[in-house]
């Protein structure tokens, strides 16, 4: 009988024994190809021989020195090749354990540097509905999924939430593209006059969202609307990059293929790729000389922040990005399992959006392609498209609520970079599979 707490406790999961390259394999034997990498975590796949001796090699010089006290020549290394390849301005570097915690620290730091600068009437956060931010509690209030939110409402700072970019949705037959992007874009304006224009700390957003509504990028124009909007009335722009970044649609950070710079930037999961918990918080010079020439103490810290083995191995994943042409490649074959997603479900009538940058895609299912109807939340599908494929040996990232926490479904998937293209046909026709099982016997 185990004593873990595990994420449900109404179900049993296999035993994970090793993993190789793009699969798992559980105490059983059984192989399953990580499709999802976990939660777009294993971009490098797993048991890379590189990652795993930078990791023994740390470990036998340093495995822990706390911050407070000491630097470290990894968490140094680290930071340099981060911000060599960073957007511009982007000057600093917070190490935290993974992304709800780099989330926290932005918050934190962007109510602390007006506060240094003397602008004490600045209070409200702005985020967008169906985002996810991470899951401890300033996080969770920033994100706008209300199924995550409801139960731990109470506990919550009050945050304004505005429309997110949804072209597949919320895009009028009479508009582009552009010009959807752009009216999209006025809600954040029309929300900071509401609130006071000296009354808004921060904006925050990703680039691509992942988790609640499935790989959705923005139309072209968005965000560089959202970036003058942010500098009219002195609002900070926080991009979450947790999992979208460090190369997964193609760019080593995700803002990239916007054009757009924000003031501080999330990253996570796919920095340490799974070989250790490791995520940052990144911010531009202005905002950390305010700190230094102000108070000179960010008031904000964890034990394990900039921790020498996790940094180890996060310069090494970084390295790998860059020096095999991984980033490249993640653009590269996220078209060419985009392109065999649309080939093989395109014409499905219970398939309503194929989308995504790199190897970011979502699928969205409906009840109606025509009308772009979801499926009834009683149906369950998520859940039900999870342990089939999981059953046919593909592990991905259903997830219900698509369109407004409650009703839709997508799947994501979000494999290693290092897929092939035969294991794109894997993927997709297991996914095909499954899908016709699911739908079969509803």
């Amino acid at each position: 009988m185990s004593h873990v707490f595990p994420r449900h406790t109404k179900e049993i999961v296999p035993t994970a024994l090793y993993g190789e390259g793009c699969y798992l394999v559980d105490d059983s034997g059984k192989r399953y190809f990580d499709g999802s990498g976990g939660a777009a975590v294993s971009c490098l796949g797993h048991g890379d021989p590189e990652i795993v001796e930078a990791v023994k090699e740390q470990v036998d010089k340093l495995a822990f020195a706390h911050t407070r006290f000491f630097t470290s020549d990894p968490t140094e290394k680290l930071a340099d090749l981060l911000i060599s390849n960073a957007p511009k301005n982007i000057d600093r570097v917070y190490f935290v354990s993974g992304g709800s915690e780099a989330v926290e620290a932005a918050i934190k730091l962007a109510r602390q540097y007006h506060l240094e600068k003397g602008d004490n009437e600045r209070k409200h956060v702005i985020a967008r509905r169906q985002s996810y931010h991470g899951n401890t509690l300033g996080a969770l209030a920033v994100g706008g999924n209300e199924w995550r939110r409801k139960q731990f409402s109470p506990l919550l700072i009050d945050i304004s939430h505005i429309a997110p970019c949804y072209e597949y949705i919320e895009k009028y037959d009479t508009e582009t593209s552009f010009d959807y992007g752009q009216r999209a874009a006025k809600e954040l304006e029309d929300e900071i006059l509401r609130l006071g224009e000296n009354k808004v700390i921060a904006f925050i957003a990703e680039p691509v969202v992942g988790a609640t509504l499935g790989a959705v990028a923005s139309v072209d124009g968005y965000f560089s609307r959202i970036r003058e909007i942010c500098d009219k009335y002195g609002v900070l722009l926080i991009l979450d990059e947790v999992m979208c970044g460090m190369g997964r649609t193609g760019h080593l950070f995700a803002c990239e293929a916007d054009d757009v710079n924000p003031d501080i930037l999330c990253i996570a999961k796919g920095l340490g790729a799974g070989y250790q918990p490791i995520g940052a918080m990144l911010c531009n010079k202005e905002i950390y000389n305010t700190i230094k020439n102000g108070s000179g103490f960010f008031q904000h810290g964890h034990t394990y922040i900039g921790h020498p083995v996790a940094t180890a191995a996060g310069f090494a994943v970084v390295n790998a990005l860059l020096n095999r042409g991984l980033v490249k490649r993640s653009k590269d074959m996220g078209k060419k399992l985009n392109f065999a997603l649309k080939s093989k479900l395109g014409q499905h009538p219970n398939i309503g959006d194929i989308r995504g940058r790199g190897l970011f895609q979502g699928i969205e299912l409906v009840e109606d392609r025509e009308t772009k109807k979801p499926f009834a939340p009683s149906l369950s599908l998520a859940k039900k498209i999870k342990d089939i494929t999981f059953d046919n040996g593909l592990i991905c990232y259903p997830m219900a609520g698509t369109r407004d926490g409650i009703n839709g479904d997508h799947i994501l998937l979000a494999p290693p970079f290092i897929i092939n293209e035969l294991q794109i046909e894997e993927v997709v026709e297991k996914l095909s599979l499954s899908i016709d099982k699911l739908l079969t016997n509803l």
